[in-house]
């Protein structure tokens, strides 16, 4: 069972926690113990070996004085491991819940793990609803963990991969700290790879190296003994101006909220590419740090439709370029000293999306310098993990592939898509963060007609989103369809997907092929309507990331009776 002892913040308080003792141990001196410290709108989350030295050492700090009181949470069973895993625990929903503003950095926020972990986690919940009862912290794990302040918290923890590529990425910059060109960091990694929790991550940590605000409690805290991060933080230098770039108007909105509540960030970091643009030629400096996501939605303007054309168009001319060969990727070089790009070629969704070979050329060519590759395969999205990424790639791209069973992930193929609606909705019931999405394989007919429905199939009837904005987290958008721009880069719990006559199945080819007759996005198919195997290529990146949104499972209902034939033999079938 575990102890939550509570002491005023101040000198006085050293030598009880000093005495502090539990189970016949001297917990406040030599015992493994978390500690929360705070007053009524800051909080600091750390674990020590040693609560009364550390105090001591906490009271010294000018940044923690106008801290009030001091929590201290031990438990007989409790070892490192546990400590710094609660720790973690703590950081991570404290700062969703939204009750403080953290002081802590996320510097050595990882996964690991160790015996009987499954234990201890048990254990974690009811410490936390040990804090709930005490007024520490005010929502529930389930509430916390379906917020966006969770789901895209600075604050989350790393996975071993990602970690390399986080001490990678460091070392790079103290490597080219004094070169004026910069460096140019590129990070590959398919759907559910963790490529935006690692920018989010990033950009607190480089903000916090920026502001010095990187500390170590003691020596040992850090789980990488031949990685210091304070060290590697003083070594690098010239990273003031930083700023994070999201192309899709959805994932901006949510981390504009994310950001207004963390130390260090704010919503004015989080950028659109004519942000970047107006900035840089307003200021006449350039930003030291861009952080790029979801690089694949980059525009260029000479092979596909725009939707606006005019600031795209205005963007080029004041930054010199040449207006049909001017992208979003060179205005990022031409207003960055350095950057760290977030790619995935096979999200590429519409002509206007740079494609790889641009990408390449742009990369290597226009702007020579230093470039740094990392890449990420392991899958943290999908409980289904590579297994479900890798057979549903085969799938999709019609290789040869045998019945497979998808260990602990929700698979399923609806012959009912009323019933696949209905069972998604109640699944939100039960989980929150589940919705319904289709190819844009309808007219969009509510944008001037509010009364009427998008999506006919039989009987039942259906509206698009409305509204691209945060559409997830919408109180109707449970009971609309969302299209591929309101949930590429969300995590949620179950999706179910909707696949249109865009796409079809020719049983003598043994192909899946394109119709654009039924494919109703103008700028989607500008410029390959008369491409069919391009068209497809897009097409089914489309419902390749639509179909690796869910996180417990997906569900998926198909329209074209012969690619329903086709898709039955490798998915289970619900009538």
């Amino acid at each position: 069972m575990a102890f939550i002892d509570r002491f005023d913040f101040e000198i006085s308080s050293v030598g009880e926690i000093r005495s502090l003792r539990h189970y016949n141990n001297k917990v406040g001196e030599n015992w493994p113990v978390v500690y929360v410290l705070n007053n009524d709108t800051e909080a600091y989350v750390g674990e020590t070996v040693n609560a009364a030295r550390r105090t001591e050492q906490h009271l010294g700090n000018t940044g923690k004085q106008n801290l009030t009181e001091i929590r201290i949470i031990s438990d007989k069973d409790f070892n490192k491991s546990v400590v710094l895993d609660l720790e973690s625990f703590l950081i991570k929903h404290m700062a969703a819940d939204g009750k403080y503003r953290l002081l802590n950095g996320n510097n050595g926020i990882q996964d690991h793990d160790y015996y009987e972990r499954s234990r201890y986690e048990n254990e974690f919940k009811t410490i936390w609803k040990k804090l709930h009862k005490l007024g520490v912290v005010s929502r529930s794990i389930e509430d916390i963990e379906n917020s966006e302040l969770y789901k895209y918290s600075p604050y989350k923890s790393l996975g071993p991969e990602q970690v390399d590529a986080e001490m990678e990425i460091i070392k790079a910059f103290e490597e080219h700290k004094d070169d004026k060109n910069g460096v140019s960091i590129i990070v590959r990694g398919g759907a559910g790879t963790g490529k935006t929790i690692l920018a989010i991550y990033l950009m607190k940590l480089f903000a916090d190296i920026n502001a010095k605000g990187i500390e170590s409690d003691e020596p040992d805290d850090y789980l990488d003994e031949d990685f210091d991060y304070v060290y590697a933080a003083e070594r690098i230098s010239g990273i003031e101006k930083i700023g994070i770039v999201f192309p899709q108007k959805s994932l901006r909105s949510s981390l504009k909220d994310v950001f207004k509540g963390i130390k260090g960030l704010s919503p004015d970091m989080v950028l659109d590419t004519t942000d970047v643009v107006k900035n840089y030629l307003e200021t006449e400096e350039k930003y030291d740090l861009l952080i790029v996501d979801e690089a694949h939605r980059l525009k260029c303007r000479n092979k596909g439709h725009l939707s606006f054309y005019g600031r795209f168009d205005e963007c080029n001319r004041r930054l010199g370029l040449d207006k049909m060969k001017g992208t979003e990727l060179d205005w990022i070089y031409l207003c960055s000293k350095s950057q760290i790009i977030f790619r995935d070629d096979l999200q590429t969704i519409r002509p206007c999306d740079i494609d790889s070979d641009d990408f390449k050329e742009i990369t290597e060519k226009r702007y020579p310098k230093t470039i740094v590759e990392q890449a990420l395969e392991t899958q943290w999205r999908c409980k289904g993990g590579n297994d479900y990424i890798n057979y549903l790639r085969k799938i999709l791209s019609c290789e040869p592939v045998g019945y497979k069973d998808i260990y602990n992930y929700d698979f399923k193929l609806y012959s009912n898509v009323g019933r696949m609606v209905e069972d998604i909705k109640a699944l939100n019931e039960r989980y929150g963060l589940c919705r319904n999405v289709a190819g844009y394989a309808w007219k969009w007919i509510t944008k001037k007609d509010k009364t009427a429905y998008d999506i006919v199939i039989g009987n039942n009837k259906y509206r698009w989103n409305s509204t691209y904005d945060n559409w997830i987290t919408t109180p109707n958008a449970v009971n609309e369809i969302g299209c591929i721009h309101t949930v590429q880069g969300y995590d949620l719990n179950y999706l179910g997907v909707i696949i249109g006559e865009d796409i079809k199945y020719d049983p003598v080819t043994k192909q899946i092929y394109a119709d654009k007759n039924n494919y109703f996005d103008q700028q989607g198919k500008s410029g390959v309507a008369e491409d069919p195997e391009a068209l497809r290529e897009y097409l089914s990146n489309i419902y390749l990331t639509l179909m690796t949104r869910g996180i417990r499972g997906t569900y998926v209902y198909v329209c074209n009776p012969e690619l329903k034939e086709y898709m039955s033999q490798f998915i289970p079938v619900v009538k």
